[in-house]
């Protein structure tokens, strides 16, 4: 996201250094956009790694991917991320997907919650997003 000049990364002296996300990230201008959160269902609305972390975790950053295309962006123009988790012993494998779709040089600001349950009792994860491109 560096080729964007209305974006700024922010890493304010005096906080603990951050470890996969940007503490502050500044937008001035552009066209935002809000993703609702992402879970494990495929096109046709199928729970998709039923039981299995990893296959959903895929799933929905695959999905929040698409959201984001029709919108025009990619995880580029992600400048924050919500991230819902049931269980975080599957932190490490949340971690290594993310990368494989962020900008671990410049990573959104992020939130990381552990929560009771999503809407369905079997999904694991869920994800949303807020993305900037320049006007």
């Amino acid at each position: 996201m560096t080729d964007q000049p209305n974006v700024r990364f922010i890493h304010p002296e005096g906080l603990a250094e951050a470890t996969g996300y940007t503490p502050v990230v500044e937008v001035r201008g552009g066209r935002t956009v809000y993703v609702s959160g992402q879970i494990a269902l495929d096109a046709q609305g199928q729970l998709v790694g039923a039981g299995d972390f990893e296959a959903q975790a895929r799933q929905v950053f695959g999905n929040l991917a698409l959201a984001l295309a029709s919108a025009g962006m990619a995880f580029g123009h992600v400048v924050r991320l919500g991230i819902y988790m049931t269980d975080l012993t599957h932190l490490a494998t949340m971690r290594r997907v993310r990368d494989e779709y962020i900008n671990v040089a410049q990573p959104p600001a992020s939130t990381l919650l552990q929560v009771a349950g999503l809407a369905l009792p079997e999904l694991m994860f869920e994800v949303d997003a807020v993305a900037v491109a320049a006007e």
